[in-house]
């Protein structure tokens, strides 16, 4: 299967990878000219064959455009700042099952150092998306968004179907809340948007719970565990990329029959 980069624009038939990525490909991977590659700019995706390699820059002539599928559904995590090497697994693994758009949430039982530090970490975050999404072969990277508080976050999401997890005792089973929507939105034919929101260690306060209700969040529950936020996250982004089938149709590089 053929590795997958991110350039900012195709032009003219060509393209250009820059920055830590053109150094990876360069000079990690030892890219050669004449070689063929995925190249997707967010929108499109195309076999491209490398031009020329240098130091910081590798250009590439597009070959072929390939199809790229049209997502099931559009996930937006609001997700709960914690420990930092948590955080960012639960980042790596969000991307991996379709993230499509990150938010850090600074809640009331998140870490105040960890919030105070979070600016510093961003491009960090952002290296670790693009990273996941080029070993996942998305079409984009995921958008990630500034720290805000819950709040803000719950007010800025305009998802048609929104799921704040919880471990309190009247939360809905999440099957029950997923299965009618998803189910309508298949049979239209049309892509849901889904948002899903998840807290910290010690769970969301009783003012969160209330503001992202009169948001119009549903609380939601995985089951009887108590799962940690990074499984929480795993768990959650699976089951609904289950309950809305995306799956990856066949059409890599390979079937085009281009070697």
């Amino acid at each position: 299967m053929r590795r997958r980069f991110f350039v900012d624009a195709f032009e003219s038939g060509a393209a250009v990878l820059r920055g830590e990525a053109a150094h990876h490909l360069g000079r990690v991977l030892r890219a050669e000219t004449g070689q063929l590659y995925e190249l997707s700019d967010g929108q499109c995706l195309w076999l491209a064959r490398t031009e020329s390699v240098g130091r910081d820059e590798v250009r590439f002539s597009l070959v072929q455009q390939l199809r790229a599928e049209a997502d099931a559904v559009r996930i937006e995590l609001l997700l709960a700042i914690v420990k930092f090497d948590r955080f960012e697994w639960a980042l790596e693994k969000a991307t991996e099952l379709g993230a499509q758009a990150i938010t850090p949430v600074a809640a009331d039982r998140s870490e105040k150092g960890l919030i105070a530090a979070s600016e510093k970490r961003a491009e960090r975050w952002k290296r670790i998306l693009v990273e996941s999404a080029q070993q996942t072969r998305a079409l984009r990277i995921p958008d990630l968004g500034q720290g805000v508080k819950p709040s803000d976050a719950f007010q800025g999401s305009e998802a048609l179907l929104k799921l704040l997890f919880s471990e309190r005792a009247g939360a809905k089973p999440l099957r029950d809340v997923l299965e009618p929507v998803a189910a309508t939105l298949r049979a239209e034919q049309g892509a849901g948007r889904v948002a899903i929101a998840i807290g910290p260690e010690g769970g969301w306060t009783e003012a969160e719970f209330a503001s992202a209700g009169a948001c119009g969040f549903m609380e939601v529950a995985l089951g009887a565990n108590i799962l940690r936020t990074e499984t929480a996250v795993c768990a959650a982004l699976a089951a609904v990329q289950y309950a809305f089938g995306a799956f990856r149709v066949g059409g890599d590089a390979e079937e085009s029959g281009l070697r």
